[in-house]
């Protein structure tokens, strides 16, 4: 698909030196900069669901289920 944007000179010139440093069209350049860019938003996204969960619900062990943790440690083990 072919569509218009406006960027600023700056940027446009840099985008350009890096796509012939790389080899890459600039049409290529920008379609992995956008993909890059919506893949880092949906990690942050996943995180922040994540972040909204832990928030309702406590994180911390059960305090029956961390006394049987430390019970079964060696206590001569070094860490």
């Amino acid at each position: 698909m072919k569509f218009a944007i406006s960027v600023p000179d700056a940027l446009f010139e840099a985008a350009d030196a890096v796509a012939r440093q790389q080899r890459k069209s600039r049409s290529q350049l920008y379609a992995e900069a956008v993909a890059a860019y919506i893949g880092a938003r949906g990690a942050s996204a996943v995180r922040e669901q994540l972040d909204a969960v832990y928030a309702r619900q406590p994180s911390g062990l059960d305090p029956a289920l961390e006394r049987v943790q430390f019970e079964t440690l060696d206590p001569n083990e070094t860490w």
